[in-house]
């Protein structure tokens, strides 16, 4: 018996299979079906004719019938020339998508060829599973460990028939490269069959870390997904039980930069940011160095206090305006507050603002709450004061202990023009020097460019509160890095940035007015390792002893800081030309950094 081994065909190429005799030697013939034997033009040439042609007549055809919709010329009267489009359009399209759909058979077939031949070799008694398994193509394609090599033909005989390849939907199946012990793998299985609810995993095996890495293991499984690339080891998972997140399968890593020093208030803070955006910190990065060489920031708190507002619904608007007058009342409100104050040794109600729609009243209680951002500690609040209500307003119906004109991780006008948390404003003077040699631009330049975008532009495009360049990112950057609600950054970038130009002329006054920063330095994802780790940095980790709530100010006050000093970068950035050209050079992905220019 003769036995060769023979490569696949090369990509392009066809096979011709023929029936084989006991001892007839396998052969494959490539003929080159897909291969034209004449071109008039090269093929590339061919495919820009008629993209060409395509494109050229589609743009006539639609500027001849706007002109004839501008006339009311019915559009089925056809010109000569359109009639001409038109068949041109038609053969150009009709060109095109036979060649695309004939390219992709064509690596359909090739597909085809190479499983067909794969399973006349498994059927045929002369040959070798072995050495097909073993070449490179098909190690490629069904990705199966090649069979050990017989010593004898008669061996290989024996192995005409090996086991059936696996579909390429197993290949997602794949097992995870963390290794389960007997006893977790049968916690695995009581997970996919049901009998054990993935969330009480936690309770009932009494290790978090455990419980992610089974979870982890089940939703492969249940899924047929691969989770590779997915860390699920190295975190603290009891510390989020119960407070964080619920059901973990692993975490992900964000990485964390820091820009600074900045100087606000006299001190100097480095400031982490979270963020996957190229350049963004950087470019704060260069607003704090603007800042800190012209003198400083300085920031005041205009107000801190968390909000939550109830719907409730009465009899009838009547009944629903005795309801407001009776909370606005002055007389009324210490007995509201020390039943509202009951809530917390922290939480001390400051105002009780109502609104009615029909028979539906909305009440807006506003309390400060400490170093907590203080969202449970008001809601605690706001439900001992409907429970005392009830006893004179027994006809109160209460809806919602949340009816949205707090109003919570939404954009609203009620938070730009009352405020929610900490408001704050931050102002520099940065100086003329500065201003051309770090900024790169000139002051007109800036003030202008604020006027026109900032502005006006935010103004045609009814903001609200939205009158910055990019307020957000660096929000966003700070409040995951530290630990806060990274949701709450909706209301929390509410921002106008001013910039005019003082002293003569020469100098820039720059500010931005933020209402409504949402932050804690207690509670939360405040207390996790990581964001822990950067409160410390920032000196204001944990709850104040001296003065409660003081750590949650100066945060509020470095956001604002921080964000001034990325307004100030990224618009010197626009002014000067430089956007487009900073991503460029900076924000690309380029292995050799040895070609990054500086």
């Amino acid at each position: 018996m003769d036995v060769r081994r023979r490569s696949l065909p090369a990509s392009g190429d066809r096979v011709k299979t023929q029936k084989l005799n006991k001892n007839d030697t396998l052969t494959a013939t490539p003929t080159h079906s897909h291969v034209p034997s004449q071109t008039l033009l090269p093929l590339y040439l061919t495919n820009a004719v008629f993209f060409g042609v395509f494109f050229s007549v589609a743009y006539f055809l639609l500027h001849r019938w706007r002109d004839k919709i501008r006339t009311s010329t019915p559009l089925h009267a056809v010109t000569p020339s359109e009639t001409a489009a038109i068949v041109s359009l038609v053969a150009s399209a009709v060109y095109l998508l036979g060649f695309f759909g004939f390219a992709s058979r064509a690596s359909l077939d090739e597909l085809s060829d190479e499983e067909t031949i794969l399973r006349e070799d498994s059927r045929t008694p002369g040959a070798c599973p072995a050495a097909l398994l073993d070449s490179p193509a098909s190690k490629k394609k069904h990705n199966q460990i090649p069979l050990p090599r017989s010593k004898s033909v008669d061996k290989s005989v024996e192995l005409s028939n090996p086991p059936p390849l696996k579909p390429s939907n197993e290949t997602a199946r794949a097992p995870s490269p963390i290794s389960l012990s007997p006893e977790d793998d049968e916690v695995v299985e009581a997970v996919v069959s049901g009998s054990v609810p993935s969330y009480a995993l936690e309770s009932r095996l009494g290790d978090c870390g455990r419980a992610a890495t089974i979870r982890r293991a089940a939703v492969q499984r249940l899924t047929g997904r691969s989770l590779e690339g997915l860390p699920v080891q190295g975190f603290d998972y009891d510390s989020i039980l119960g407070q964080c997140c619920e059901m973990p399968i692993g975490f992900v890593q964000i990485p964390v930069g820091v820009a600074g020093p900045l100087l606000l208030d006299g001190k100097e803070y480095t400031v982490p940011m979270a963020t996957t955006e190229g350049c963004l910190v950087a470019s704060t990065n260069r607003g704090c160095k603007a800042i800190y060489v012209s003198g400083g920031a300085s920031s005041v708190l205009l107000r801190d206090g968390m909000t939550r507002a109830p719907v409730v619904r009465l009899p009838s608007a009547q009944r629903a305006a005795q309801l407001k007058f009776f909370l606005e009342d002055p007389l009324n409100y210490d007995s509201l507050a020390v039943v509202f104050n009951k809530s917390s040794r922290f939480a001390r109600l400051q105002s009780i603002q109502c609104a009615i729609a029909g028979k539906n009243l909305y009440m807006r209680f506003r309390c400060s709450t400490g170093d907590a951002m203080g969202m449970n500690m008001v809601s605690k609040g706001v439900q001992n004061v409907l429970d005392f209500l009830q006893t004179d307003f027994p006809d109160m119906d209460v809806i919602g202990i949340s009816g949205n004109f707090c109003s919570d991780k939404k954009a609203a006008a009620v938070n730009w023009i009352e405020g929610r948390g900490k408001s704050v404003v931050c102002e520099a003077i940065i100086k003329e020097e500065v201003v051309n040699k770090v900024l790169k631009t000139s002051v007109e330049a800036l003030v202008e460019l604020n006027m026109l975008k900032n502005l006006t532009g935010s103004a045609m495009a009814g903001a609200l509160g939205g009158f910055n360049a990019h307020a957000s990112n660096i929000v966003s950057a700070i409040y995951i890095a530290t630990g806060q609600d990274p949701a709450q950054n909706v209301e929390s970038s509410h921002c106008i940035t001013m910039m005019e130009a003082v002293n003569g002329g020469k100098d820039l006054h720059v500010s931005v007015t933020m209402p409504s920063i949402e932050v804690g330095t207690v509670g939360g994802g405040t207390q996790l390792a990581s964001q822990s780790a950067c409160l410390n940095l920032l000196g204001v980790k944990g709850a104040s002893t001296e003065s409660p709530g003081a750590n949650s100010r100066v945060l509020a006050t470095i956001v604002a800081g921080s964000v001034l000093a990325g307004e100030l970068s990224l618009m010197s950035a626009i002014a000067a030309g430089q956007l487009v050209k900073s991503h460029m050079k900076y924000n690309r992905s380029n292995r050799d950094m040895s070609k990054i220019v500086p």
